[in-house]
């Protein structure tokens, strides 16, 4: 957890001294790795991993609207893992994550955001979830069409149950 504070710090850090124009009012679609960890207690040896993709709308000089899909898996780790796998229980899980949203862009790099949707199981007899998820972030320019992308959120899917993570994406946005 230090480690993702001190690269949230980091990033914040770089936005500071970046000098580049307001991200927002630009067409965009992303791909990007993402990475999370559960927030439940007994969660501890789970590590959730995957990539998306995400289009931006502009409609506004600063807010743009959001459209992502992409792949989670959440697997189990360390000694956990070793058990599940002695008793023939799964090690991972995979989901589909569709969400829609809106991004808002303010002082320049930095953008809040949040995304609505659903989360569809890949796996025989799974649930469909529904997901919402507020975001921070920054981008920042690295050519007139193409920027950089770093977004921390925290993410809830709802079914018979509930479950949330805190997740990281980085993500390479071009324009279009």
């Amino acid at each position: 957890m230090k480690k993702l504070l001190l690269s949230l710090a980091l990033v914040a850090g770089l936005g500071f001294a970046a000098n580049a124009q307001t991200e927002g009012a630009v067409r965009k679609l992303s791909v990007g790795a993402e990475f999370g960890i559960p927030t439940e207690k007994g969660t501890k040896d789970q590590l959730i991993a995957g990539g998306s993709l995400q289009f931006e709308q502009p409609v506004a000089k600063s807010l743009n609207l959001t459209l992502s899909a992409g792949y989670l898996s959440s697997m189990v780790t360390g000694d956990t893992k070793d058990a599940y796998k002695a008793l023939g229980w799964p090690t991972s899980a995979g989901a589909i994550p569709l969400k829609a949203g809106a991004k808002y862009y303010f002082g320049g790099n930095f953008y809040g955001a949040g995304e609505v949707g659903v989360a569809i199981s890949t796996e025989t007899g799974g649930e469909t979830a529904f997901v919402y998820a507020p975001t921070l972030g920054a981008s920042f320019s690295v050519s007139d069409k193409s920027s950089l992308d770093f977004g921390v959120r925290y993410e809830t899917w709802s079914n018979n149950g509930s479950s949330s993570f805190l997740g990281l994406r980085a993500a390479f946005a071009f324009g279009l």
